[in-house]
């Protein structure tokens, strides 16, 4: 039998298979129906469980988990003809959303604004606001993390612009524990570029590098670079951390010390007045950082795809599989979920991503959460570019 035959031969299985799928389908459409009826949740987790159990191949149990996932997306999908449950979500949060998302249905993020940054002239922030507005922002320079939060919740400014997480360093940690005491909406994020270059005042050569300052997470994502650094000059090169890759800039160029370099950005370089020793030295050279930009209100614009938000959970068995399994059974697709600490051994904190539009399934998902936590925090839902 040759090759052609073979697949032939499949194909007119999968063709039996279809036909069986869509009888099956069928049937599931009359169960979505029965169920709405009589009120029971369209999630048996006791029948799959039963009949997965029942299969010993695992090549079995897999078709049967996607077809149970199959059917379970198809039955919500069958009750979506009915009249939409955006009218009748318990959680006043829902109806918030949908309201802003009335609002900005027709707009787009104001061409410039005020906008709040962390640092000085040079950060990478701002070169991530410059690519956020279509026209250039009038940036405000703060020094901390926090002042960002406060300039938006008093109204100082517009917008802020904040990193939030490095494609090598991971998390900007900081960054995590402080929005925990602010009110904040995110309105867009963007992954920008980030290429680092060891700079020090004209004049200075490699060899007489003791000292390199810069962002901890800059730092970090040149942290094989620096260690051979150290080998090649044959001495233990000192890494002082500083609030932001520009002000460390800033302080190389100002200082008297012939022996301090800095890790920054290539604006920095005639910004202030500085030369290049090595360019290029991150780690990796695919080096991205998400930066978030923030409002005081509630903005969703048209194309949002992702929604974030902060869970509180209490720690006991079962909490956030509770969760995730209600996130899998609506069919949205988790982007990110990260532990955050927390003061109590009595909760858990995690930040959640979902990319998904912001529709049905999102909605039932927030008019179950409630129940299905502690307490959470909706943060946004935005378009990430």
């Amino acid at each position: 039998m040759t090759l052609t035959d073979l697949r032939n031969k499949i194909d007119s299985i999968d063709h039996e298979l279809l036909s069986l799928f869509h009888q099956r389908m069928k049937v599931v459409t009359d169960v979505a129906d029965y169920k709405k009826t009589n009120g029971i949740p369209i999630l048996d987790r006791s029948r799959e469980e039963e009949k997965l159990n029942k299969l010993t191949d695992k090549y079995e149990r897999m078709l049967f988990s996607s077809l149970f996932g199959i059917s379970r997306r198809h039955q919500h999908d069958a009750l979506q003809n009915e009249p939409s449950p955006l009218k009748s979500y318990k959680n006043v949060l829902c109806k918030e959303i949908l309201e802003a998302k009335k609002a900005y249905a027709s707009k787009e993020l104001p061409a410039t604004a005020m906008v709040a940054c962390q640092g000085v002239e040079g950060s990478f922030a701002e070169m991530a606001s410059e690519k956020l507005f279509r026209q250039q922002p009038m940036i405000q320079y703060m020094r901390t993390y926090g002042s960002v939060f406060a300039a938006i919740e008093n109204g100082f400014c517009d917008y802020g612009v904040l990193p939030l997480e490095n494609s090598t360093a991971g998390s900007v940690n900081k960054v995590y524990r402080v929005m925990q005491n602010h009110n904040f909406r995110i309105v867009r994020s963007i992954r920008l570029k980030v290429d680092h270059h060891l700079v020090v005042p004209k004049g200075v050569k490699l060899e007489d590098i003791n000292e390199v300052v810069s962002h901890e997470q800059a730092l970090a994502q040149c942290d094989n670079y620096l260690n051979s650094l150290s080998k090649r000059l044959g001495r233990e090169i000192v890494q002082t951390q500083y609030n932001n890759t520009a002000a460390a800039a800033e302080m190389v160029a100002s200082s008297p010390r012939r022996d301090v370099a800095a890790i920054c950005s290539r604006r920095c370089v005639d910004r202030y007045n500085l030369e290049y020793l090595e360019e290029n030295i991150q780690d990796n050279p695919n080096n991205y950082t998400r930066f978030i930009c923030i409002s005081r209100n509630l903005e969703i614009y048209e194309g949002a795809n992702r929604t974030d938000i902060i869970l509180t959970l209490e720690n006991k068995q079962g909490s956030l599989h509770n969760v995730v399994r209600k996130i899998n059974d609506l069919g949205i697709d988790l982007g990110k979920l990260e532990s955050r600490p927390t003061d109590s051994d009595d909760d858990f904190m995690f930040y959640v991503t979902f990319k998904t539009a912001v529709n049905d399934e999102l909605f039932m998902l927030l008019d179950e959460l409630s129940a299905l936590c502690k307490k959470f925090e909706y943060l946004g839902s935005y378009v990430e570019v």
